[in-house]
C-alpha cells in the first residue's frame, strides 16, 4: 500500500498557485441512454472530484434534463437520438470544445459501433486520451485504434466480447491472458473484479483494494470517471489504471466502513478527496 502512495504522491501533478480554469485537466463523458441517465453522470462527477476543472457530458436530449438536475457544475449538450448514431457522432466532434480526456460509453446502452467507433478514432487522432468502457467495449471499436493513451475497462464477460477469451479462475493465467491481449491492442486494459487486473502489453500490476460492498451498481463509471481525469493531468496509461484502481477500492472501503454493505456509487465519489487531499501539491512561479 505504501508503495502505491508514494506512486500517488510522485505522480499527481502540482497545481499551480497562479492557474487559470482549464489547466487542471478537463474532461468529456459521452454516454447515457433512455433507461440509464446515471452513468455518465457518476463518470463525471468522479472525475470533478479526482481535480479536474472543466467535465462536459453529452447524453440524448431526453436525459439532459435530469443530469443537468443532479448537479450545476455539469455542462451538458443534448444529443437528438437515444442512440449515438454517425449523425450523433459528427455532432458531438463539431460541439467538443478543447477537452484532454474523454470517457466514451457509460450507459450507453446496446447499439451498433459505428457512431461510437468514429468518436473513438477521431478523438484518438486528436490526441485526446480515451477511458472505453460498458458498452463501447465492442471489438469493432476497441480493435486497430490509431493513438495508444487508451484505457479499456471491461468485466470479464466484456473482456470476453472485445477477445473472444474467456477468463480463467487461476490470477496467474489471467494476468497472462490480459497482458497477451493488451500487447495485441497497443491499449492498456483494466480487468475488474475481486482482483483487478492492468497490463499495458509490457507491464503488470494486481490491485486488491476494495470492498464486497462495491457490487453496487455506478462503481466501474466512477472508476472510468477518476481514471478519464489522471489522463487529462498528463499521468500516462498505465500509471493511470493502476492508480485509478487503488483509488476507486480505497473509496470502497471507506465508504463500507461507514454503511456496511449498504452503499451506493457516489458514496465512493464522496470519498475520492479523503484519498487524494493529502498529495495536494502547489507550485509558485518564481
Amino acid at each position: 500500500m505504501k508503495q502505491i502512495e508514494d506512486l500517488l504522491g510522485k505522480a499527481l501533478p502540482p497545481r499551480s498557485f497562479d492557474s487559470r480554469k482549464g489547466q487542471n485537466g478537463i474532461v468529456a463523458v459521452i454516454g447515457g441512454s433512455r433507461i440509464y441517465h446515471g452513468a455518465p453522470t457518476l463518470a463525471g462527477l468522479a472525475a470533478y472530484r479526482t481535480g479536474v476543472d472543466l467535465v462536459y457530458l453529452f447524453v440524448p436530449e431526453p436525459i439532459s434534463v435530469p443530469v443537468r438536475a443532479m448537479s450545476p457544475s455539469l455542462i451538458v449538450y443534448p444529443l437528438p437520438d437515444y442512440k449515438i448514431t454517425l449523425g450523433c457522432a459528427n455532432k458531438i466532434l463539431s460541439w467538443m470544445p478543447k477537452v484532454d480526456a474523454c470517457v466514451i460509453g457509460p450507459g450507453a446502452g446496446k447499439q451498433r459501433p459505428e457512431g461510437l467507433k468514429k468518436l473513438a478514432i477521431e478523438l484518438s487522432l486528436s490526441k485526446v486520451k480515451l477511458v472505453i468502457d460498458a458498452d463501447a467495449l465492442q471489438p469493432e471499436i476497441v480493435t486497430d485504434l490509431p493513438g495508444k493513451d487508451v484505457i479499456l475497462t471491461p468485466h470479464p464477460g466484456e473482456f470476453k466480447r472485445i477477445s473472444g477469451i474467456e477468463l480463467t479462475d487461476s490470477l496467474e493465467e489471467r494476468k497472462e491472458t490480459v497482458k497477451k491481449v493488451a500487447k495485441s491492442l497497443g491499449v492498456t486494459i483494466l480487468v475488474k473484479g475481486h482482483a483487478d487486473i492492468i497490463s499495458d502489453g509490457e507491464r503488470i500490476a494486481v490491485d486488491g483494494a476494495g470492498s464486497p460492498a462495491m457490487t453496487v451498481g455506478g462503481v466501474g463509471d466512477v472508476l472510468s470517471g477518476i481514471l478519464a481525469a489522471l489522463l487529462s493531468k498528463g499521468i500516462e496509461p498505465f500509471t493511470s489504471a493502476v492508480l485509478g484502481a487503488y483509488i476507486n477500492g480505497k473509496c470502497g472501503e471507506l465508504a463500507a466502513e461507514k454503511f456496511g454493505m449498504r452503499i451506493l456509487p457516489t458514496d465512493l465519489i464522496g470519498e475520492i478527496p479523503n484519498i487524494l487531499k493529502k498529495h495536494d501539491k502547489i507550485s509558485r512561479n518564481e
